[in-house]
C-alpha cells in the first residue's frame, strides 16, 4: 500500500507539473494510468488513507477536467463529475474547491453561467464559515473560486455581478499572508494574487464587451509574478482577445507569437486557432500572419 500511495503521489505531482507548463500532449499520456493508480489505491484502502486516496482521485480527474476543457472535449462533464464526487467522499474543503471550479467551468461552457456562479458562491462562502479568522489555503481557495465566477458572470452578461465578485476576490486576495511579495497559494492548477485577479479583470471586462477598461489591467500584470507556464499563456491569450476587440490587429498578433514562444501547444488549442483564423480574415495585412497560422493549424497550408 506505502508503495502504491508514494507511486500516486509521484504521479500526481508530475501530471501537475505538465499542466503547469502547458504540455497538454505529455499531460494526457500520463493521465490514464495516473488515474487508474489512484482509483485501484483508493479502491484497496480503508479509514484516512481511503479519504486521502479519494482526494488523489479526485486531483487526477481535475486535471483531466482542465485539460479537456482546453480541447473542447466533451469528457468535461463526466471527468468533472467524478472529481467532485471523489472530493466529496475526502472530506477536504481543498480538493472539493478543486473539483468544484472545474465543475463550474464546464456549467458554463455549457451555458449555465447562472447555476455556476451560483454554485461556485455556495462553495466559496462554505469555505470560510468556521468561526475566526481563515488560514492563507482558505483565504486562497476562495479567491480562486471567487475568479472563476466573476468570469462565469460576466460571460453570462452579469456585469454588476461580475464586478462585485472580482472586487471581493482582489481585497480577500490582498488578505493572504505573502500573497504581495509573490508567494504562491491556491487550488490544485490556479493561484490567487493580486496578479491573478488583475488577469481575470482583463477576461471578463473583455466578455463583458468593454476591452477600453480592461487596457489599464492588461498594464498592471507582470508575468513573473503568475505561478507557471500555463497561468502566463492564460494573461497573453487574454491580452490578445482584449486586443482584438479593440481593433489592434498588430496587438493581438504580437500576443499570438508571445503565447508561442511561452507555451507552443497554447497556441494550438481550438479557442486560439479560432481567434488566430479570425484576425488572418480581418483588413489589413500582417506579415509572417499566415505562416503562424499555417504552423499553429489556424488553417491549412
Amino acid at each position: 500500500m506505502r508503495g502504491e500511495s508514494a507511486e500516486l503521489a509521484t504521479g500526481l505531482t508530475t501530471a501537475r507539473q505538465l499542466f503547469s507548463s502547458a504540455r497538454y500532449s505529455a499531460l494526457g499520456s500520463a493521465l490514464p494510468p495516473l488515474i487508474a493508480t489512484a482509483v485501484a489505491t483508493r479502491d484497496a484502502a480503508t479509514g484516512r488513507a481511503r479519504e486521502r486516496a479519494q482526494a488523489a482521485v479526485a486531483r487526477s480527474y481535475v486535471l483531466a477536467t482542465e485539460l479537456a476543457v482546453k480541447q473542447h472535449f466533451e469528457a468535461a462533464w463526466a471527468t468533472a463529475d467524478r472529481a467532485l464526487s471523489a472530493a466529496r467522499a475526502s472530506g477536504d474543503p481543498r480538493p472539493l474547491s478543486d473539483a468544484a471550479r472545474v465543475l463550474a467551468i464546464t456549467m458554463r461552457r455549457a451555458g449555465r453561467s447562472s447555476a455556476a456562479v451560483d454554485f461556485l458562491a455556495r462553495t466559496a462562502t462554505s469555505l470560510t464559515a468556521e468561526k475566526g479568522e481563515p488560514q492563507a489555503d482558505t483565504l486562497a481557495a476562495r479567491v480562486c473560486l471567487l475568479m472563476t465566477a466573476a468570469y462565469t458572470a460576466a460571460s453570462g452578461g452579469r456585469r454588476s455581478a461580475a464586478l462585485d465578485l472580482l472586487q471581493e476576490a482582489e481585497e480577500t486576495a490582498d488578505r493572504i499572508p505573502g500573497a504581495q511579495n509573490g508567494k504562491p497559494a491556491g487550488l490544485f492548477t490556479i493561484s490567487a494574487s493580486p496578479a491573478e485577479v488583475a488577469m481575470n479583470r482583463i477576461s471578463s471586462l473583455t466578455v463583458l464587451g468593454t476591452p477600453d477598461d480592461a487596457g489599464p489591467y492588461a498594464q498592471r500584470v507582470v508575468p513573473a509574478q503568475l505561478a507557471n507556464t500555463e497561468r502566463v499563456a492564460r494573461y497573453l491569450t487574454d491580452a490578445a482577445r482584449m486586443w482584438h476587440q479593440l481593433g489592434d490587429g498588430r496587438r493581438t498578433f504580437s500576443a499570438l507569437r508571445a503565447i508561442e514562444r511561452t507555451a507552443p501547444e497554447e497556441a494550438r488549442r481550438p479557442a486560439l486557432r479560432t481567434l488566430t483564423a479570425d484576425l488572418l480574415y480581418t483588413p489589413g495585412s500582417l506579415p509572417g500572419l499566415r505562416e503562424f497560422a499555417v504552423r499553429t493549424g489556424a488553417v491549412a497550408a
